[in-house]
């Protein structure tokens, strides 16, 4: 599959790390939603019929529900898709969209789903080292965080005055 090249193109300056951490807020409190909707999905839908509402409600009480590994598998199968839908169509998240950034490929081109994958696990991996791997670019020569580098693309800020067409 082709990629596609995403609107406006121009040489846009990296992103900083004030804009990222902004933008990732905003996609966090998404993300929480998300969450918060898998959740009642899977509890108050699928094991609501598998089980019924008296033996749900005897399990969470007795908490059988706390360290449920198929409702952790879809909540972060949810979480991936959702990044993974926006960074590969047209390279930003809600968040990213409010703060003016954009993920991109060094020509200008979306990311794939591969790169998209990349990204959201090495991301994982930076914050489970105390942000770390976010940090990175500010010692990084082109500003680069461990996921930019490892997915071989880059978070560009957008000019103001650029819209989309």
């Amino acid at each position: 599959m082709p990629k596609h090249t995403l609107r406006p193109q121009g040489d846009f300056p990296t992103a900083g790390l004030i804009r990222r951490l902004a933008a990732i807020f905003y996609d966090f409190l998404l993300c929480v939603a998300l969450v918060m909707v898998v959740t009642l999905a899977y509890q108050q839908g699928i094991l609501r019929m598998i089980h019924g509402g008296d033996t749900l409600r005897a399990m969470a009480e007795a908490g059988a529900l706390d360290h449920d590994p198929v409702l952790a598998s879809l909540a972060l199968l949810s979480l991936f898709a959702f990044f993974a839908k926006f960074w590969t169509h047209n390279g930003q998240t809600l968040g990213m969209q409010a703060w003016g950034l954009r993920i991109q490929n060094a020509d200008g081109s979306a990311i794939d789903l591969w790169q998209a994958l990349l990204r959201f696990v090495v991301a994982i991996g930076s914050w489970l080292f105390a942000g770390l791997g976010f940090l990175w670019l500010l010692w990084d020569k082109q500003g680069r965080t461990w996921h930019d580098i490892y997915s071989g693309s880059r978070v560009v800020q957008l000019p103001k005055n650029v819209h989309k067409k």
